[in-house]
């Protein structure tokens, strides 16, 4: 993982980069905004039903299968071409994500193999586990360079450490180098993508910044855009400063239009018209 300095919790070093605080304390005050609705205080489980359905379908965009909202309510059928399956296991995931909560800051990467398993919903060798050296990755909307599976296998154990150590970052800045980590290293032969976005989701809602699981900032990375995504972790991969400082940043925007879109949700609800 790509830190500045060679501290005790790098983590934390991120947050002292120039901007990052200001990220943070954009993302606290639109997560405090939409807690505070009135819609969340009567109705706050419709809220987090329909940020994961939306979490779901925004996280599936990025990974090529760009469908309609309502699109993604009707179909029941998940296991037809490439599109459809990432579909269901975007969803799966984010129905699984929840039930890892108590798991992952004692072990992380058991967490990240059980999410795999989840994604590829198969029983081949090499689903559940990190890639071993010459097999292939089918990731194909990420272009950048591929670590081997040597570097892999340190880096994993590297950020399993951090995150079984503890940090006093905040949750957005945990959330992002656990997001660009996995995304950087594709450490699964497929599903690389969705299990960095559930795990980011897993961070920020166990970190206690997005308990009730209503930010979804899937929806925001999909609104932002791929090319503005890739764009974003190439600065994370790049390991500078500026790099790390802007994908922290990008993560943050996702996370506040998350918040927009629950908003909008409890705004709806609240007129009776959703």
């Amino acid at each position: 993982m790509s830190t500045t300095g060679a501290t005790a919790d790098p983590l934390s070093a991120l947050g002292a980069l120039p901007g990052v605080a200001e990220s943070v304390e954009s993302v606290r005050k639109a997560v405090d905004r939409v807690y505070g609705h009135r819609v969340m205080r009567r109705r706050s489980n419709e809220i987090t039903s329909e940020a994961a359905l939306r979490g779901a379908r925004g996280s599936a965009a990025l990974s090529g299968a760009d469908w309609a909202l309502e699109e993604v309510r009707r179909r029941t059928d998940f296991g037809v071409d490439a599109e459809t399956r990432a579909m269901g296991a975007a969803l799966r995931l984010t129905a699984e994500a929840g039930q890892l909560l108590s798991i992952w800051r004692q072990s992380p990467l058991r967490v990240l193999a059980r999410l795999h398993l989840v994604a590829a919903a198969g029983a081949a060798e090499q689903v559940g586990r990190p890639r071993q050296a010459g097999e292939p990755v089918d990731e194909p909307l990420i272009e950048l360079p591929l670590p081997d599976a040597g570097e892999v296998s340190g880096r994993l154990e590297g950020l399993a450490d951090l995150i079984i150590a503890g940090t006093s970052a905040p949750a957005l800045v945990t959330a992002a180098v656990v997001h660009g980590e996995l995304l950087a290293l594709r450490p699964f032969v497929s599903y690389n993508g969705l299990v960095a976005r559930a795990a980011e989701r897993i961070v920020l809602i166990g970190s206690g910044l997005d308990p009730k699981a209503v930010c979804p900032a899937e929806v925001g990375h999909a609104e932002l855009g791929r090319a503005s995504y890739l764009a974003a972790l190439e600065g994370y991969v790049s390991g500078t400063p500026e790099g790390m400082a802007a994908w922290i940043a990008h993560c943050g925007r996702a996370v506040e239009l998350g918040v927009r879109e629950s908003t909008a949700v409890c705004e709806a609800l609240q007129r009776g018209a959703a």
